[in-house]
């Protein structure tokens, strides 16, 4: 058995490759587990030891296929629980990520199988995120953020960061869902923020860079 702190780095050390992290250093690891760095080096070198991860000195680490199989199975754990939260308890999609975390670690396989097929087998998450196979397989599209579209580009909402939930929650304020249209009608110079028209409605709603870039989208 795993500690709950190796996979938790495990699961970090991935999803940080999959953000477009490279390399994934000790200071990246150390900033998205709030821990102190000197942590991480010790965490780091235990996971070398143990054949789930190769560190390179000043290049950063990398998983092993023993160590992806692992973050593989604790991220589908995590968005499984996050999307029956969502669907079957009524939690808010800005309620779900924390309270994952606290049962990813916890529940059985067949707990696992069980929520897997009482949601019906989904593929995608709570946030657009796509869900594991059982064995380990993954279909991971990329979508380009809401923040590089140009005036006059439609796109729709396919994923979210589920990292802030104060952001999801804003994001829910103003109607920018899963699955919804949106049209970029003017974006200021300068790092100004986007005027977007949401699903075809008359109002135009301002949206800053800095949230539009934890919204992915698929260009219409």
């Amino acid at each position: 058995m795993l500690s709950e702190a190796v996979q938790d780095y495990l699961k970090a050390i991935y999803k940080l490759g999959q953000d477009g992290q490279s390399p994934v250093t000790t200071s990246l690891i150390a900033e998205r587990l709030e821990v102190a760095p000197a942590s991480v080096t010790n965490m780091v070198k235990k996971l070398a030891e143990m054949r789930l991860l190769e560190h390179t000195p000043y290049q950063g680490v990398e998983l092993t296929a023993a160590g992806e199989k692992i973050a593989l199975e604790i991220i589908r754990h995590h968005r499984l629980l996050e999307l029956y939260l969502a669907e079957t308890l009524g939690y808010a999609w800005d309620e779900v990520h924390a309270e994952a975390d606290r049962l990813e670690h916890a529940i059985s396989e067949e707990f696992e199988e069980r929520i897997d097929q009482a949601l019906g087998f989904p593929r995608v998450g709570a946030h657009g995120e796509p869900i594991p196979s059982k064995q380990g397989d993954i279909d991971n599209p990329r979508y380009q953020p809401l923040a590089e579209l140009q005036p006059g580009q439609r796109a729709v909402v396919r994923r979210v960061s589920d990292r802030f939930p104060e952001m999801l929650r804003y994001m829910e304020e103003i109607g920018l869902k899963l699955g919804v249209q949106v049209e970029v009608r003017e974006k200021a110079p300068f790092q100004g923020p986007l005027l977007l028209r949401i699903n075809g409605g008359r109002k135009k709603q301002s949206l800053g860079l800095e949230v539009a870039s934890h919204i992915f989208v698929e260009v219409a």
